[in-house]
């Protein structure tokens, strides 16, 4: 996050987590902002078969989830990873804040949704190709993207870094 937008934060309330503390969970409505003023927030994703994936992790002076400012519910859990504190904004807040540090154009706030959204995105793509397996790649991938339509299989092959032949194996197996 930009420290342009530090600012939006001046005399927000603060929050402290105790490390492993939870500062949202998964499908929770998205009411609040969050920024960390000193500490770590990872942001989760439970996976099917138990284990966890690490989408992001957040540090002093960024956003937490920042694509949740345009979601309705939020897509992981945070969870603090030491003693974290964090300043508290409603979510309708920033975003008028936002909206006005652009002068009245909308359009950047539409840019600024558009690239963390992006940002996500990219973020899940990079935890995925780090897993080693391609099951445990796939797997990630279908928990956060569903499954491909019709022939969309070789673009996922692609996204989650390994060949299609090899997914094609790791498909056959589950069949």
């Amino acid at each position: 996050m930009s420290d342009h937008w530090l600012h939006c934060f001046d005399g927000a309330p603060e929050r402290t987590l105790e490390a492993g503390e939870s500062l949202f969970r998964r499908e929770a409505k998205v009411e609040r902002t969050f920024l960390v003023r000193e500490g770590q927030i990872s942001l989760r994703r439970p996976l099917q078969d138990g284990g966890l994936l690490t989408l992001h992790s957040v540090g002093d002076g960024d956003l937490v989830a920042e694509a949740s400012l345009f979601a309705g519910h939020y897509h992981c859990d945070a969870v603090a990873d030491l003693t974290t504190t964090v300043a508290v904004l409603p979510k309708a807040e920033l975003l008028k804040q936002l909206e006005c540090d652009a002068s009245g154009n909308q359009r950047s706030v539409n840019a600024f949704e558009r690239t963390a959204k992006e940002l996500q995105t990219l973020r899940a793509r990079l935890e995925i190709m780090r897993l080693r397996k391609v099951k445990d790649r796939l797997d990630a991938y279908i928990e956060l993207f569903g499954l491909p339509e019709e022939g969309g299989w070789v673009r996922v092959a692609d996204w989650i870094g390994v060949s299609p032949p090899a997914l094609y194996r790791e498909l056959a197996k589950r069949r």
